[in-house]
């Protein structure tokens, strides 16, 4: 079987995304900030719904400082149809730390950048790298399944050694040039072509490469704990009155 350095898998992969990759509008753009936005309105909704979210906004909320000035309300208007309010009130609440902290400039070191109100791991790293081109990974459910498959990782994803490991692994193949790239090439690998059920292996860059697809398993990884179903149970209790 030939082998390649990751490298070289990085390669394949860029190359792959420069050719394929959908024009979405936060592809069009390094701010942190925008990106931020991007990232939280991403979390549990599809991508053509969010669209048009974004822009309109970014079109009423240009910067943090402008957000930052609003009422809770109006941005919670802007955000009605999205869900999840939790993250339009965090990215509120991470609007003000960025102007009253640091006087409206977003901050550009992960451990600042990790502690704005509901940024992650992975929003982290996503900033950093696409918008400060620093190569820090930014591994979601999308990159852990990319990965797992590719390098044939049988443990539970869901665990933490799981993340860990594939973290490492993506840690090492980003190419420092290209942080950015490759992040967003992850994600839309992990979108578009290795998705969850059926992946579109003839369409993908790296089939020859990947161990999921060589040894037959890319149904069987990654493997993820199923979770278990409620069950209901019904108790009866007796109360004890003393007079």
């Amino acid at each position: 079987r030939k082998r390649y350095s990751m490298n070289t898998l990085s390669d394949k992969l860029l190359v792959w995304y420069n050719r394929n990759k959908r024009d979405l509008p936060w592809r069009h753009t390094s701010d942190p900030y925008a990106i931020l936005v991007s990232e939280i309105m991403l979390q549990q909704t599809r991508v053509d719904t969010v669209i048009s979210y974004y822009n309109r906004f970014l079109e009423r909320f240009p910067t943090a400082a402008s957000l930052a000035q609003a009422e809770e309300d109006e941005v919670l208007n802007l955000w009605k149809g999205l869900g999840y309010y939790s993250r339009a009130r965090n990215l509120h609440k991470a609007a003000k730390v960025i102007a009253q902290e640091y006087q409206g400039n977003f901050p550009s070191v992960l451990d600042q950048v990790r502690k704005l109100p509901g940024v992650g791991d992975y929003t982290a790293g996503a900033i950093m790298s696409i918008a400060f081109r620093q190569p820090y990974p930014a591994v979601d459910g999308n990159v852990l399944r990319v990965i797992a498959r590719i390098f044939g990782i049988e443990d539970d994803i869901t665990t933490s050694e799981a993340r860990k490991t594939i973290t490492g692994i993506v840690r090492g193949m980003i190419p420092i040039e290209h942080a950015g790239d490759f992040t967003q090439t992850l994600m839309e690998l992990g979108a578009t072509v290795c998705t969850p059920s059926a992946p579109l292996c003839e369409n993908c860059p790296v089939s020859g490469d990947c161990r999921a697809f060589l040894e037959q398993k890319t149904e069987l990884l990654p493997v993820k704990q199923k979770k278990l179903k409620p069950q209901t149970q019904r108790f009866y209790a007796l109360l004890l009155l003393d007079g």
